[in-house]
């Protein structure tokens, strides 16, 4: 099936449903719901987490924020783009700052604990100095809220949940509309260490008590908006697929040896090849459905600023 051709303004979206692929733009999404269908989202907020620093020789590196450690934060390091090999070095940041870097995080020699000592409590410094943390595949400097979608009220995420990125007003709306609820959860994502092959470390969420009632209720399917989704609610389903409320941090790695069992469908961004996010695509929509999708939706824009996918399982 030819993909249809839209406005570089436009997000395109691919619907996979079994050996159906429909190839549309994401202002259609109600019409491929169903009254009773349950949108689940997640509320967390991108927080500025990008800092210029400098190592004690001078050389000038950015230094990324990942998530909170009992001992500070996990960082990363990078130079010019690129990961920059680090050590157990004291850098220097903007209006006085330093961050320490105590030992290597779970992937030796790429994140690193560091020990942050900042001259004012750390969103309102981010605010202060920071910057949106954006890889080479973003050639273009946006704003902090060109990484924020229309359900983010959390701040905590390195980097944006941006499967619920083309999301307007208009578009909840028309799934109201349509008969089709949306409820939320949170999960603060790192930085994207999948995206490189690496399997997700811990992250922070929480599913309250009203959504997981909201799940149990529901007259029809539950589609997560965002892999992050399905992290969060795999982490508290029980085995008979019931979701119980709970927060903390939450190691689950979800792949096709995992069964899946509260999520029907997945909203989601376009992957590269080596995300280890596509062992949760598989996970939900089988391997023969995920190879025939990522081959006809070979010309689909990847990342965060990228198309669309849904995924419903049969």
């Amino acid at each position: 099936m030819t993909a249809l051709a839209v406005a570089p303004d436009h997000t395109r979206l691919l619907v996979s449903q079994g050996e159906r692929l429909i190839h549309t733009d994401f202002d259609s999404l109600p019409t491929h719901l169903r009254a009773g269908d349950l949108l689940i989202v997640n509320a967390s907020a991108t927080i500025p987490a990008a800092l210029p620093a400098r190592r004690p020789d001078g050389t000038a590196v950015a230094l990324h924020l990942s998530t909170p450690h009992p001992d500070g934060y996990v960082v990363e390091v990078r130079r010019h783009g690129q990961r920059a090999t680090a050590r157990a070095e004291t850098l220097t940041l903007p209006a006085g700052g330093r961050a320490t870097l105590l030992a290597p995080y779970l992937s030796p020699g790429r994140l690193w604990v560091a020990r942050l000592e900042l001259p004012e409590p750390l969103l309102e410094y981010l605010h202060r100095h920071g910057a949106p943390i954006r890889y080479a595949h973003d050639t273009s400097a946006r704003p902090l809220s060109d990484y924020q979608t229309i359900f983010a009220t959390e701040p905590g995420s390195a980097e944006m949940p941006s499967a619920a990125r083309p999301f307007t007003k208009d578009t909840l709306r028309a799934l109201r509309a349509a008969g089709v609820s949306v409820q939320r959860i949170t999960l603060h994502t790192g930085v994207s260490s999948q995206e490189r092959g690496e399997r997700p470390y811990p992250e922070r969420y929480r599913v309250s008590a009203h959504t997981a009632r909201r799940i149990n209720e529901r007259r029809g399917r539950v589609i997560a908006v965002g892999t992050t989704v399905v992290r969060a609610l795999e982490t508290v389903a029980d085995e008979d697929g019931r979701v119980h409320p709970g927060e903390g941090w939450t190691s689950l790695t979800i792949t096709p040896e995992h069964r899946v069992r509260v999520v029907d469908g997945l909203l989601t961004g376009w992957h590269d090849p080596d995300a280890s996010h596509l062992l949760m695509l598989e996970a939900i929509a089988g391997a023969d459905v995920l190879r025939r999708a990522y081959a006809a939706g070979a010309g689909y824009r990847r990342h965060e600023f990228g198309d669309s996918h849904l995924i419903l399982r049969r």
